[in-house]
């Protein structure tokens, strides 16, 4: 298993980034959470097999076809309190 904490910049609000994020993260069976950013970018916690997380964090990358990601900055974390994969307030 592993956990990831991404920082995902560009244009990734008001584009239905975190609506997107959670759907594919459900759809792969992930743990975790998305949020926005006051900075403009959007903050995740990816918790599941390697390989889904691995594949998430590459879906990323593109986003949903109204986003332009311009990075993502990945670094190990601890995993997640409870279950599931929900979208928590900006932070």
């Amino acid at each position: 298993m592993k956990t990831l904490r991404a920082r995902i910049s560009g244009r990734v609000q008001g584009v239905w980034y975190r609506g997107w994020t959670v759907e594919t993260a459900r759809r792969l069976g992930l743990e975790g959470w998305v949020r926005n950013r006051a900075d403009g970018s959007v903050e995740a916690l990816f918790h599941g097999p390697d390989s889904s997380v691995e594949a998430m964090i590459e879906l990323c990358r593109r986003g949903p076809p109204a986003a332009r990601v311009d990075r993502i900055e990945c670094e190990a974390s601890p995993p997640p309190e409870g279950g599931g994969f929900q979208q928590r307030p900006t932070a």
